[in-house]
């Protein structure tokens, strides 16, 4: 299960950190340029398998997408269903999604100039919510769904964090609670204790796109960090970084001044 944690300050101006864990071993490429004939002016991280995107930007137009699956509620064969690879790269561009659609289930977080929503796909209707000001985690059901447990119990602890404007290091932050939600409890045997948590290597990728008025140079920077990482003896949906293997982290930032 992938998950997105958003702050929303205003029109255009967003924080997030997501989440990839789900299929940890499909190939993936870092942030970068990837697309330059078909989406010029936009980075993203590219599937290797199908060449799509899970995660794209375009700091020119100051737009920012992430894509995680969502369950149908309808049948729709395989080889009848249209890659979701392109729905981020046709975003950023300022090209969402329209129904009906020809996709298995999706749930589309956009950040853009006019604020931030999330387009969900269950292969029969396509709703829209808006993203209101404020701290929110999206994984494959609705935006701050309860009934999602890593949703009901990680939400409060990125809350408690207060706004990232407020940070003077937000990214560390958010990381930080990101592995703490990794640690197992201690599990006592007799006289011995032993956990089961491993070490494990994420990349994070920081993003800020700028306004182009004044002028200001878009930044990126990747680099590796630990986390401790669960095996299959981990609980089930509890904690927003869960894999069977290793995932990828991002935290990205859209603001307009």
């Amino acid at each position: 299960m992938c998950t997105v944690v958003i702050d929303v300050e205003n029109a255009g101006s967003a924080r997030l950190l997501a989440v990839r864990d789900e299929d940890p071993l499909r190939a993936w490429d870092s942030l970068g340029a990837w697309w330059p004939e078909d989406y010029p002016g936009v980075i993203g991280i590219r599937d290797r398998r199908a060449g799509g995107a899970w995660l794209a930007a375009n700091p020119g137009e100051r737009r920012l997408a992430v894509l995680l699956n969502r369950a149908d509620v309808r049948d729709l064969p395989d080889g009848r269903a249209v890659s979701r690879g392109a729905l981020a790269l046709e975003s950023v561009k300022g090209r969402s999604p329209i129904a009906p659609l020809s996709m298995h289930g999706f749930n589309l977080l956009e950040v853009g100039p006019d604020g931030a929503r999330v387009l969900s796909w269950d292969g029969v209707e396509l709703r829209e919510t808006r993203i209101a000001p404020g701290t929110h985690m999206i994984a494959h059901d609705d935006l701050d769904d309860a009934t999602t447990p890593r949703i009901e119990a990680w939400l409060p602890e990125f809350r408690a964090l207060g706004p990232t404007a407020d940070s003077p290091d937000w990214t560390a932050e958010w990381t930080a609670l990101l592995a703490s939600s990794a640690a197992l409890p201690q599990k006592t045997t007799g006289r011995s204790s032993a956990t089961t948590a491993r070490t494990a290597t994420r990349r994070s990728h920081c993003c800020t796109a700028s306004p182009p008025s004044p002028p200001r140079a878009s930044r990126c920077a990747t680099s590796p960090s630990p986390r401790p990482r669960t095996g299959a003896g981990s609980r089930g949906g509890s904690r927003p970084d869960q894999a069977a293997g290793t995932d990828d982290s991002s935290a990205h930032e859209n603001r307009a001044r």
